[in-house]
């Protein structure tokens, strides 16, 4: 596993004891990050994706409804959901290749998810790879 893998890893978990605890405390998510990585630059890269799936918590769940047949976002499995969100985060704001956010995204889906877990990522994070939708694209609805 490489190592931003692992700092994605870390914020899967962080992401979802945030969703299942939101009394989680600041401090203990920090520590949590240091505990885990160990490397500052981890840490750093860590706390932008949970930081950034926090302030376009809204506009991600949009990309996810949009692209989503059948499953609103409400209705997806707590481990899916974050994956997703940073995965869509990861595609609109960084420059992480879309290839390589996929590919991160399915590997987590199949440590974390269930047995379907990996094909849906892929079947969602696929379609917004198709159509483009990155950084610069705005969101368009699925037809």
């Amino acid at each position: 596993m490489t190592r931003r893998s692992r700092a994605r890893e870390v914020a899967l978990q962080v992401l979802y004891q945030v969703e299942v605890n939101p009394g989680t405390a600041p401090r203990d998510r920090t520590r949590f990050l240091k505990g885990r990585l160990r490397s500052g630059a981890l840490v750093e890269f860590a706390e932008s994706l949970i930081d950034g799936v926090g302030r376009h918590r809204e506009a991600i769940d949009a990309v996810l409804e949009d692209r989503s047949r059948n499953w609103r976002v409400a209705r997806m499995a707590a481990t899916d959901r974050a994956v997703l969100r940073i995965a869509v985060f990861e595609m609109r704001h960084t420059d992480t290749p879309g290839p390589v956010v996929v590919d991160e995204a399915i590997e987590l889906a199949r440590r974390y998810g269930n047995e379907a877990s990996p094909r849906f990522v892929a079947g969602i994070l696929g379609g917004l790879l198709a159509t483009g939708c990155t950084a610069a694209d705005p969101v368009t609805p699925v037809t």
